[in-house]
């Protein structure tokens, strides 16, 4: 009989307890980047939906790499960022427990799609969400400025409401996407004063993130649903003849204490788990209805969706956001962007980023053709059916 070691590492990390589904849809964001008084307010947030992957080619810039100045193809992940509107401030105190909400100010006009957010069954309903606090800008403005007021005087964080405009992104969803996104920089008088200088104004993705940035993302994985410890956890295969199955944990435990430890891999719930991503670097924002798939080196016009649309998204027509490597979830997820928590000091986030091509070629198949002006050129003339 063979000799097996004793000792070895676990299988699957345990910083990742429990392994349930995410009790929200959106992915939140738990902590925001530190604020500096010094710099002029800003938001540090803002979100997006996946639209699908594809790859670049660029020349990388790293003196001393054998890599330098040569051609390297890397993926990226498109993330569709149409602007969002700012419909309301809220103001948080510092406790001993932690924060604890002070006051919220809505915007005078809400539209149906945040409203939405307020129902279960809007169609059902009578939609009077927010119509007797309309009335309050009109009849009783005092009262208005009376919480700004309390906001400068008391709060210590203040943070917009701001939603997503999801009738312009074609996912098959009405009810738009509510967040609260913090706001950085100067004093508490000069956040208010700017939170409501944005109430109902349109915020693209430009105003607060820039190319060659390091971002986070934040969101809930594919749901695989139910799965065995050899797919969950990464455990050892049992050998061939083993009696009731391979893919299993041979022992889950000791005799005595006579119960399973919460350490012990075991079949459950694989995917649709809230992550936090750090680190991906912006390589292109791109601006709706400008051909943004060119580049200096291929003058081609061309949008960034490839031929026959992103593969289960369809057509990027809004902004949108380009970032290196993958990001969790699926197509159409909506994805939660955050500006970096550390001050970025490393080579790969200083390095500038010059893209030399972007594929849009078909994901779905070969793809040969990068538009299809190309592919008209290459077919000819196509006989005509009768």
């Amino acid at each position: 009989m063979s000799h097996r070691k004793f000792k070895a590492p676990r299988h699957g990390s345990l910083g990742f307890c429990p392994r349930k589904r995410t009790a929200h849809h959106r992915g939140k964001v738990k902590t925001f980047p530190k604020d500096d008084a010094s710099k002029g307010p800003h938001l540090t947030a803002f979100i997006g939906y996946k639209a699908g992957m594809t790859h670049i080619v660029r020349e990388m810039d790293k003196v001393g790499s054998k890599m330098h100045k040569k051609e390297v193809v890397e993926a990226v992940t498109i993330i569709e960022t149409p602007p969002m509107v700012v419909v309301g401030v809220v103001g948080y105190i510092e406790t001993p427990k932690g924060l604890r909400a002070l006051t919220t100010v809505w915007a005078n006009h809400l539209s149906d799609e945040v409203k939405r957010r307020f129902y279960k069954n809007w169609y059902r309903s009578k939609q009077k969400a927010f119509t007797k606090y309309a009335k309050k800008y009109a009849e009783k403005k005092d009262e208005i400025d009376r919480e700004l007021s309390r906001l400068k005087k008391y709060a210590s964080v203040i943070r917009v409401l701001a939603h997503t405009q999801i009738k312009k992104v074609k996912i098959g969803q009405k009810k738009a996407h509510l967040m609260e996104i913090q706001v950085n920089g100067g004093s508490i008088e000069q956040k208010v004063d700017f939170a409501v200088s944005l109430f109902e104004k349109q915020v693209p993705v430009t105003a607060i993130f820039t190319e060659d940035e390091m971002i986070d993302t934040i969101a809930v994985t594919k749901g695989h649903g139910f799965e065995g410890v050899t797919t969950r956890f990464g455990t050892k295969r049992l050998p061939r003849k083993t009696h009731k199955g391979l893919r299993k944990v041979a022992c889950i435990g000791a005799w005595h204490p006579s119960r399973v430890s919460f350490a012990v891999p075991r079949a459950g719930q694989n995917g649709y788990f809230h992550r936090t991503e750090l680190n991906k670097k912006v390589y292109r924002i791109g601006k709706a209805g400008t051909p943004s798939g060119a580049t200096e080196f291929d003058l081609t016009e061309k949008g960034i969706t490839p031929m026959g649309g992103f593969p289960r998204y369809g057509v990027v027509n809004e902004d949108f956001i380009m970032i290196k490597g993958a990001c969790p979830g699926v197509k159409k997820r909506v994805i939660t962007l955050r500006k970096s928590l550390l001050a970025q000091t490393s080579r790969v986030a200083k390095e500038h980023i010059q893209l030399k091509f972007i594929d849009t070629s078909s994901k779905f198949g070969h793809g040969r053709f990068q538009t299809s002006d190309e592919k008209a050129k290459f077919l000819g003339a196509l006989k005509k059916r009768e």
